[in-house]
């Protein structure tokens, strides 16, 4: 697992908002969060990106509902994509 973790931080994407504009996007912060989750630093990874969890399990969620064809799937992933868009815009207007 640590090989894994040192591969995933040596080859961090740049992004190209930041590198062009020099401001942050509305991903920035992704990566690095999603590091911190596999090293299980729940608290620091919901500090540096908080929709990273809430995204994971719509796309799990997804998945089961693609293939289980879930009674109330589409309701369901309807509250999670609104839930993810807040979460991504307060923290970007946060950051910024």
């Amino acid at each position: 697992m640590d090989s894994i973790i040192n591969y995933l931080e040596s080859h961090l994407l740049q992004c190209p908002t930041k590198k062009m504009i020099g401001i942050d996007c509305l991903g920035c912060g992704l990566q690095r969060s999603f590091i911190l989750l596999i090293k299980g630093d729940i608290m620091a990874s919901l500090i540096m990106y908080p929709a990273l969890i809430p995204l994971l399990v719509m796309l799990g969620y997804l998945i089961a509902h693609l293939f289980l064809n879930l009674k109330n799937g589409a309701k369901t992933l309807q509250f999670f994509y609104i839930l993810n868009s807040i979460l991504i815009i307060a923290n970007y207007i946060i950051k910024f």
